[in-house]
């Protein structure tokens, strides 16, 4: 059993995709860590990407994202009201970086 191979079940469960929804087999999805460091493997537990919305996944830092999200009010406010709160929030962090603080 190679290094890889050794971190897998032998059974290829299925994984519900984060992005879209879809179920796909483990084998045809990637994993995604929220706190970006997905070699740390003690203790966790992973979410996971179909290949396609990976490709599409945006690999910029994730500093704060979490922060960001809660504070938007994932998963306790409407999508409406979460997206422009989330919108709101992007945009000052943005306008904090242009301004070099």
């Amino acid at each position: 059993m190679d290094f890889r191979n050794a971190w897998h079940r032998a059974t290829d469960e299925e994984v519900c995709c984060i992005a879209c929804g879809e179920t796909v087999a483990r084998s045809d999805a990637r994993e995604y860590d929220k706190y970006g460091d997905r070699w740390d493997r003690d203790d966790k537990s992973f979410e996971y990407l179909c290949k396609p919305c990976y490709k599409e996944h945006c690999h910029f830092d994730r500093t704060g994202l979490e922060d960001r999200l809660e504070a938007a009010g994932a998963g306790t406010v409407g999508r409406d009201a979460f997206l422009r709160r989330y919108h709101e929030l992007a945009d000052e962090t943005e306008q904090t970086r242009a301004d070099g603080r």
